[in-house]
Parts: C-alpha cells; sequence; structure tokens
C-alpha cells in the first residue's frame, strides 16, 4: 500500500514538471534561461602562460610592437650558441724546406743594441760632428769646411763627403739651416739618403739559394758563413757548406767545426783541389738533397792580384753550371777597420765579379764609422749585413734608417741629460 503511494505521488510529481517545462516553452522568447551551473574546479595544473612572441609577426598579430633586436643581432654577429670547438690537432713541425720566394722572419727592431756596437763611431765621427754644431744658434757657412775635415778624418771619402756638402750648402743659400738642429736633421736624411738604396737579408727566392762568399784574407768569410747558418739553421732551414779554401787546411776545419755546431753538411775537397770542382760539387749536393740554402767559402785573394781574380770568376762560372742562375748571391765581406782600402777593395772586386751585397766586419772596432756611406754612395752596392761582434747574433741585418737612428741618434742618457 504504502509502496503504490509513493509511485502515485512520483507520477503526479512528473506529470507537474512536464507542464510546467511545456509553459516556458511557449513563452520562451520572453523569458531567459537559467544561469549556467559553475563547472567544477579542475583537478588538472593549468597550462603555461603564453609568452610574447618573438616573432615580429606573431607580435604584430597580437597588436604588440616588436622587441629590438639584440645588441649582438644588431651588430650583425650570430646569436646562435657557438658551436663545440674541435678537438686541437696536433702541432704541426716546421718544414725543413721553404718553399720558394720564402725567407726568416727579419730581425727585431734593436737600435739600443745597434747604438752599443756603434759605440766607437758614436764617440769618433759623430762626436766630433756633434760639437761643431753645440751651443751655435745660428750656422755661419764657414763651418762646413770643419765638417768636411771630419768626414773626410772619418773615412767617408772624398767623393761622398763633397756630395753631403754640396747639398748643405744648397740648404743654407736657401735659408733652411737656420741652427744645429736642422743642420744635423739635414746630416741624418743625407745618410739615410745614401745607405737606402737596397738591401736587406738573403731571401731564399729559388730552391737552393747559392751564396758565394769572397774578400781578401782575414776579414772574416768563414766566421760570418758561420753566423748566418747558425741564423737559417735556427729558422728551420736546410743549410749546406762548401770549403772552397781548398788551399788553407785551417780554414776547411774552422768551416767543420761551424758545420757541426749547426749540424749541417760541409762539402770539402783534397787539399789542393780545384776551388771550382768543390764549388760544383756543392751545389749539386745541394739541389738533389733539398737544401735551402749553400753558402760556398772560397780562399782569400788580394784584389791587385789579376790572376787570383781571374780564377774566382772562374768558380763563378762552375757554379752557374751546376745550377742555372747561380749563385744568386755574390756578398763581398770587408773589414770596417781598413777605412779607405777596404773602399778599393770593393771597387776591384765590383770591376771582377757581380757583387749583390757587402757585409762590413769588425764596425765595432773602429771609430771612422764613415766608410759605410762611401762604399754605398760611390759603389752603389748595398750593405746587407753589419758584424758587431763575436756572437752570432751581432751580425746584425743592415736597415739604413735603423741604422742612422743609432749612429746619429741620441742615446737615453743624452736625452735625459739634454
Amino acid at each position: 500500500m504504502t509502496t503504490s503511494v509513493a509511485i502515485v505521488v512520483a507520477l503526479v510529481v512528473l506529470a507537474v514538471v512536464v507542464f510546467v517545462t511545456l509553459s516556458r516553452g511557449k513563452g520562451g522568447s520572453q523569458l531567459q534561461a537559467p544561469p549556467a551551473a559553475r563547472p567544477l574546479p579542475s583537478t588538472r595544473p593549468p597550462p603555461p602562460a603564453r609568452r610574447p612572441s618573438d616573432r615580429p609577426q606573431e607580435r604584430e598579430a597580437e597588436g604588440k610592437p616588436a622587441p629590438a633586436p639584440p645588441a649582438a643581432e644588431a651588430r650583425g654577429e650570430s646569436t646562435r650558441p657557438a658551436a663545440a670547438a674541435p678537438s686541437a690537432a696536433p702541432e704541426a713541425r716546421p718544414p725543413s724546406a721553404a718553399q720558394p720566394g720564402s725567407s726568416i722572419a727579419p730581425a727585431k727592431r734593436d737600435v739600443a743594441g745597434l747604438r752599443k756596437g756603434l759605440a766607437a763611431s758614436r764617440g769618433g765621427f759623430v762626436a766630433k760632428l756633434s760639437a761643431l754644431f753645440q751651443g751655435k744658434k745660428e750656422i755661419d757657412p764657414a763651418i762646413l769646411q770643419q765638417v768636411e775635415e771630419v768626414m773626410l778624418a772619418s773615412d767617408v771619402g772624398p767623393k761622398t763627403t763633397q756630395t753631403i756638402l754640396a747639398r748643405l750648402r744648397e740648404s743654407l743659400e736657401r735659408n733652411e739651416l737656420h741652427d744645429a738642429d736642422a743642420v744635423w736633421a739635414s746630416l741624418r736624411a743625407e745618410a739615410v739618403r745614401i745607405l737606402g738604396i737596397g738591401g736587406g737579408p738573403v731571401r731564399l727566392d729559388v730552391k737552393p739559394t747559392v751564396v758565394l762568399m769572397v774578400g781578401v784574407n782575414g776579414v772574416g768569410k768563414t766566421t760570418t758563413i758561420g753566423k748566418l747558418a747558425t741564423r737559417y739553421k735556427a729558422a728551420g732551414k736546410k743549410v749546406v757548406l762548401a770549403a772552397g779554401d781548398t788551399f788553407r787546411a785551417a780554414a776547411v776545419q774552422q768551416l767543420e767545426i761551424w758545420g757541426k755546431r749547426v749540424e749541417s753538411e760541409v762539402v770539402r775537397g783534397k787539399e789542393g783541389a780545384d776551388p771550382g770542382a768543390v764549388a760544383f760539387d756543392a751545389t749539386s749536393r745541394a739541389k738533389d738533397g733539398g737544401a735551402d740554402i749553400l753558402f760556398i767559402d772560397t780562399a782569400g785573394r788580394l784584389h791587385t792580384k789579376a790572376p787570383l781574380m781571374d780564377e774566382i770568376k772562374k768558380v763563378r762560372k762552375t757554379i752557374a753550371k751546376a745550377m742555372d742562375g747561380a749563385p744568386h748571391e755574390t756578398f763581398l765581406v770587408l773589414d770596417a777597420t781598413t777605412g779607405q782600402n777596404a773602399l778599393q777593395q770593393a771597387s776591384l772586386f765590383k770591376e771582377a765579379l757581380d757583387l749583390t751585397g757587402i757585409i762590413l766586419t769588425k764596425l765595432d772596432g773602429t771609430a771612422k764609422g764613415g766608410i759605410v756611406l762611401g762604399i754605398c754612395d760611390e759603389l752603389g752596392v748595398p750593405v746587407r749585413y753589419v758584424g758587431l761582434g763575436e756572437r752570432a747574433e751581432d751580425l746584425r741585418e743592415f736597415h739604413a734608417e735603423e741604422f742612422v737612428e743609432a749612429l746619429f741618434g741620441k742615446g737615453e742618457d743624452e736625452v735625459a741629460a739634454a
């Protein structure tokens, strides 16, 4: 009975609900739907907030201006992270054979060291010139006669002295030399003009580069070869030495000592052998062995003896038969302490051979450094190296501006005293 009553009540309630719903459907255009029920809070984590777009197109779509590019991009640099550096390759060993046209690195500029080596000439030749102008506010043309005396006494040579004095007179006539500093600057400029006729160290333009060394007895040819061999060997070049002084056993032994010191091959012949044959053999072996440079020593010969000069001409021709274009350099080694005699030697050797350079040794032992000016001016042959001591590094490459600065310029002590 109770169950029946409950069913009847439920049916009545259902009928009422249906009736009310139908009634609202007819006037629904004037009625508003009840507010939607609020959704239950989700247990899922909220999505990450959207970052503003870095792309200009998307920023424009969002109505926001595009951000300014980073500084690196503004400079045209990449802003991408750098790629990992590749593993370091094993260090390459310097090749023993240089490619044609290469040379060793130029020596570092060392005016102070060069000035020290020229101390004797600075205290003699240069000091005497400087004393003539010291304290003078005006230059009297008559002072040029004293300048001439100093230059001639310092082995500048009569021809070069007259050339320099003629230029100084012209400058005085144009009123360009008002004081001692102007005269000194003019002298330095003349020195640079005379000395700056070319030169520089040996270049390895061909392989092997053949260097023929000539000169009289006692000027230091063999020692100079040893110093040059030390320099090129230290630069990683393959060096060969030729003992062309076959008449003096001591010269061959001295060159062999240098060869062992620099670990270079020494080509020699029997005592009294033909020097041309030794030079030919050495050139052929250097060429076949892939050497970079060959230094050929020769016997000292008096420049006044025609047969000896004819012999060195034959040696030179023999070298050319072994290799086209050789010798590529012919250096005359001169002793700076012999003064005007060195100039006479250079003149006669130049007549016999095509000299490409002068090596002036023992320049640290003379107060008459003017011989450098005379040689370059009168002969037109550049000084390539100067010797300023016993060590291998004391053989210095010659550069006109550096040499003039060291010879005529003021040292730190002189500047401080002034």
